[in-house]
């Protein structure tokens, strides 16, 4: 090799050690210098069982509209066609193609807005039974009701209730009517048959045989 090659490969190999540094491994981290925004905002998750009163509330993005207040977040469950017709705990059939729901505190004939925490997706019920009884579970919606939010699917799924006690509110990206407000009409007990007093007999009075 040329004397002059040799210098130059000599004079490469200690630069580094003459300058002190050394080739450091890349860090573990993300490359985000400090201080600077995210690139991507992900909102986070809760997993929470079931909370009551959370004071959060919910925005459907619609502008001059009123977010809605949470009142209890946590499981949902469904029941279906091994309860349908059978009495609910306010006396109604229950049908599991109507949009119900059954909750172990709301006054019976509440409307409630269920809001999946999965997709987003939003469903009007009515509480006309009670339950679910099992921990972490908040709320029991009917087949359709479960059907319109994607639970059926899934099984037990996190949602947040809301209840909705003012014409105007939205739910599922509508405006509730004050006909969707009214208590719905239980099926009229049969009344028993009031029997009418017997008229009173007429005392007859039989005159003595004559003897012959």
């Amino acid at each position: 090799m040329p004397p002059a090659t040799q210098e130059k490969d000599a004079d490469t190999a200690a630069a580094p050690a003459a300058s002190g540094k050394r080739l450091q491994p890349l860090g573990r981290g993300l490359a985000v210098p400090p201080g600077a925004a995210p690139r991507s905002a992900v909102p986070s998750v809760r997993y929470d069982l079931a909370v009551s009163g959370t004071g959060e509330s919910l925005d459907d993005g619609v502008p001059g509209d009123e977010p809605r207040e949470i009142f209890e977040r946590g499981g949902a469950s469904w029941y279906g066609i091994q309860f349908h017709q059978r009495k609910t705990a306010n006396g109604e059939r229950f049908d599991m193609g109507a949009m119900t729901a059954a909750h172990k505190t709301l006054p019976f004939n509440t409307r409630v807005c269920v809001r999946s925490l999965v997709n987003g997706s939003e469903v009007l019920v009515r509480v006309n039974d009670r339950g679910p009884f099992t921990p972490g579970r908040i709320i029991d919606l009917s087949r359709a009701a479960a059907d319109r939010i994607g639970l059926t699917s899934m099984g037990i799924k996190q949602v947040a209730l809301s209840v909705i006690d003012r014409e105007g509110m939205r739910c599922g990206g509508q405006a509730v009517a004050a006909e969707d407000l009214q208590p719905a009409l239980l099926p009229e007990a049969p009344t028993s048959r009031v029997r009418a007093p017997a008229p009173a007999r007429k005392r007859v009075i039989v005159p003595p045989r004559k003897r012959r």
